[in-house]
């Protein structure tokens, strides 16, 4: 008896029984990406037309002298970099970059950011009851409406307000909250007012870490510091990159709070970047100068956002 062994089936050739082996071209597998990407349209044309578009329109207003008076109210002209120029030799432009980077870090960077962990780690391990009271009291001022939390702060820190009533009560003569301390005092009130978010982005990380991994950490001797630092705070890494990101845009735009509060002052000593920009545009009538402002606080907002993008990509082995 004598088998055949069949020969392998040479691309292109017919095969006995059935058809040729398909074959998959470059032009087919775009074919395949466009038609999966085709849902996507709508909303990438969306973001076009409603994040692209006013940027793009932003940094030309800033290239122009538009104004809210004058001749440059009905037709504003085309100045180049002349803003920019103008900014950059304008003495409360430092000032103000400063006060916006010392605002973003103190309290956002690490007030809500370190306040928020250390709340979660606790509400972690405290009692339900606590829990609860801690839960409600953070998340009030979160989910209250910007404004009612920027004059509810206001009311605290005001020179006859809470804070100097509650220090009274036990006979220290608290200071003029909003005219001596006026960046304390709207650090203090954003750290309040977003410590919340924090708080439950790293309830819901610290809630993924395996407990048999701190539990096996503990046996071996590790410290509770040492747990947290060598075990929690590198397995929630990433959360906590996403949360320095989202808290650090949302710090960067603040303006309600800071204007309720001190409306910048006194002087400019709590004029941020969101707070001079106004200022330009609307008090003094310059929306060309301001929205160069403007501008740069969306070029900070980028370098931000790029960093933590960067850090936030997977690590390849």
């Amino acid at each position: 008896m004598t088998t055949t062994i069949p020969s392998p089936a040479v691309p292109g050739t017919p095969v006995r029984g059935g058809r040729p082996p398909r074959t998959r071209g470059p032009g087919a597998t775009a074919r395949r990406s466009a038609t999966r990407a085709l849902p996507l349209l709508p909303a990438v044309v969306l973001l076009g037309v409603f994040l692209l578009g006013p940027v793009i329109w932003s940094f030309y207003g800033s290239l122009t002298d538009a104004s809210l008076t004058g001749s440059a109210a009905q037709g504003a002209s085309f100045v180049g970099f002349d803003n920019y120029l103008e900014l950059f030799s304008d003495p409360d432009f430092p000032k103000s970059v400063l006060l916006t980077l010392v605002f973003l870090v103190a309290s956002a960077i690490v007030g809500q950011n370190v306040l928020g962990l250390a709340l979660a780690l606790l509400m972690r391990s405290a009692h339900r009851v606590v829990r609860a009271l801690v839960g409600t009291f953070v998340v009030t001022a979160w989910v209250l409406p910007e404004i009612v939390a920027s004059f509810a702060a206001y009311a605290f820190f005001n020179d006859t307000g809470t804070l100097n009533s509650m220090l009274g009560l036990v006979g220290i003569d608290g200071p003029n909250w909003l005219f001596n301390l006026p960046m304390v005092s709207v650090i203090l009130a954003n750290i309040w007012r977003g410590t919340a978010f924090s708080m439950l982005v790293y309830s819901a990380a610290l809630h993924d870490v395996p407990q048999e991994i701190t539990e096996s950490a503990e046996v071996d001797g590790a410290r509770g510091w040492q747990r947290l630092v060598f075990i929690t705070l590198p397995m929630i890494r990433r959360s906590i990159t996403t949360n320095l990101m989202l808290t650090t845009l949302q710090t960067l735009s603040v303006f309600t709070l800071i204007f309720v509060m001190t409306g910048g002052g006194p002087g400019t000593e709590s004029s941020t970047l969101p707070i001079l920009a106004y200022q330009e545009a609307f008090q003094f009538s310059q929306l060309g100068f301001g929205t160069a402002i403007a501008t740069i606080l969306l070029v900070v907002g980028a370098l931000f956002s790029f960093v933590y993008i960067r850090a936030l990509r997977p690590e390849v082995d």
